[in-house]
């Protein structure tokens, strides 16, 4: 087997299971426990495993409503606007997009009245940013 193929069977498996043991980690991915030991050790020095964490429903807490944006910048302002939305205690997630946006962002508050708030007040008030396009996520269903 390639040192390629042994990395992804061992990200799937974290990314399945992130509070996988070694030796669960191992059996799954068909390796020894000090091969997962290693390779989970070099993915973390690289930068290709960036954190651990429970993937949680937020839609199942109580009073947590949440946006997918799309967001639009002006050129000009990209870098300043991108660090300033960076700091949006609501912005969960932020990425950048080659769809129909340069940005989409996950944004999270209390109820839809808050998002809202979040949107107009922090988001489309910074300099730069020209749009931005929320879709209200309702139910996960997967």
């Amino acid at each position: 087997m390639s040192a390629e193929s042994t990395e992804r069977r061992i990200l799937s498996v974290l990314e399945e299971d992130a509070q996988a043991s070694y030796a669960e980690i191992a059996e799954r991915a068909e390796v020894s426990k000090p091969t997962v030991r290693k390779y989970i050790q070099k993915l973390e020095e690289e930068g290709v495993i960036v954190g651990y964490s429970a993937d949680v429903d937020p839609k199942k807490l109580a009073g947590q409503s949440i946006a997918l944006v799309g967001i639009d910048i002006a050129s000009d302002c990209y870098v300043e606007a991108t660090r300033n939305l960076k700091e949006i205690p609501e912005m969960e997630e932020l990425y950048t997009s080659s769809g129909d946006h340069m940005l989409m962002a996950e944004v999270r508050a209390m109820d839809g009245d808050s998002l809202a708030d979040v949107i107009e007040d922090k988001i489309l008030a910074l300099d730069g940013v020209t749009a931005a396009h929320p879709s209200f996520l309702q139910e996960r269903l997967k």
